[in-house]
Order: structure tokens, then sequence, then C-alpha cells
């Protein structure tokens, strides 16, 4: 176990604490995140029930795109200064390494979230969330991104091999994530509209995809990382 778990520790310690000093990659995010959210502000009317109908979508869209400019960078550092082969050739489990880059994009995203999404909210006076409803809400946020996060992580390190990785990252993983991504929208729009009762298929829908592309990640970060 400690060749799995030190390993990510020691990986997830380093993104954070280089994110830290440099504060490119959150900067960066929360930038887009603003950006769509004063561009669909001015664009349309806030109040109108029609436009308060795609808030669920831009969450989504806000948390996937705002994702993927992170999961671009995340092996940038290793790319630029050729330590990809150290990955490969050090006496740890390349498992460890896929976990301890998940954590970091994983809370690189939901921080994000957690600033992003107020402000949507606040831009559009939206005040659809409850007590009730609030705990549900995170769940599907944090089960959603999950999934996104652990098929990311893998193709970010596969397209790190490439010149053109920012390009070939969206166009291996929109594919692949857009289960999850309609899972998210329609458990987010049904919270709203109907409340948690009618979230659980897509829930469940997500905590599957969730399994499966978390542990592929074990399983192939291996072979990922050789190729």
């Amino acid at each position: 176990m400690n060749t799995l778990f030190r390993p990510a520790l020691a990986v997830f310690q380093k993104d954070m604490m280089t994110e830290l000093k440099s504060k490119q990659l959150m900067t960066t995010m929360l930038i887009f995140s603003g950006l769509v959210i004063v561009t669909f502000s001015f664009a349309f009317d806030p109040t109108s029930e029609a436009v308060r109908a795609l808030i669920p979508g831009m969450i989504w869209v806000i948390t996937i795109f705002s994702g993927i400019l992170g999961l671009n960078r995340s092996f940038l550092s290793e790319k630029q200064h050729d330590q990809l082969h150290g990955m490969m050739t050090a006496p740890v489990d390349p498992s460890g390494i896929f976990l301890g880059k998940f954590l970091a994009n994983f809370c690189f995203v939901l921080l994000v979230q957690a600033v992003a999404i107020p402000v949507l909210f606040l831009f559009f006076d939206y005040t659809v969330l409850t007590v009730a409803t609030i705990g549900w809400f995170i769940l599907i946020l944090v089960i959603g991104t999950f999934g996104f996060i652990a098929a990311g992580t893998l193709l970010a390190a596969l397209s790190s091999h490439s010149r053109s990785s920012e390009m070939l990252l969206p166009v291996l993983l929109f594919p692949l994530v857009m289960p999850i991504l309609i899972a998210g929208v329609q458990a987010t729009t049904l919270l709203f509209s109907e409340g948690p009762g009618a979230t659980f298929s897509w829930i469940q829908l997500m905590a599957v995809y969730d399994v499966i592309f978390f542990f592929a990640g074990f399983l192939l970060f291996d072979y990922v990382l050789e190729v």
C-alpha cells in the first residue's frame, strides 16, 4: 500500500505546491468561468424563465471546459522537463502517480466550482436551492466531476506524448465523457425542477461511470506512460 499512497501523496503535494506558487492554472480556470457567466448574463435576460432553465447546463459547461484547461496542463511540467521517463522508471506503482494526479485535478475543479457556481446563481438571481436539496446538488457535482476527472487524467497522460496535446485531449475526451455530461445535466435539471427523488437513476449511471473509469485508470496508467 505504501508504494501506492506515498507516490500519490508526493505527486499531489507537488502539483498543489506548484499551483500555490504560480497560481496560473486556477487563475486561468476562474477567468474562463467568469467569462462564461458574464457573457451569458449580458447575452440573455437573467430573469427569463427560459434562460434560467439553461443554468444546469451552464454549470456543467463551466465544469467541463475549465476542467479541460486544467487537464491540459496536468502533465505540462513533466513534459517540459522530460520527467515522464523518470515516472516510468521510478520504483513505485504507476497507479500511485495516477492517483496523485487525479486528486490534484479533482481538487482544482472543485475549487473552481466552489467559486464559479455561487457567482452564477448570484448573476441570474437563482434561488431554487433549499436546505433539503443543497446536499443532493453537491453530491451530483462531486460524483459527476469525479468521473470526468478520472477519464480526463488518464487521457491527459496519453495525449501528453503528442506535440499537439492541447488539441488531442478534447478530441479524445469529449466522446468519452458525454454519458456523464448528459447524466449530470439531467440530474441537476430534475433536482431543481422535481426534487431529489427524480435523480436516482442518473446518479446511479454516474456512479457506475465513476467506478469503471477510476479503476481503468489504475489498470491502464502503466501502459499509457509507456506509449
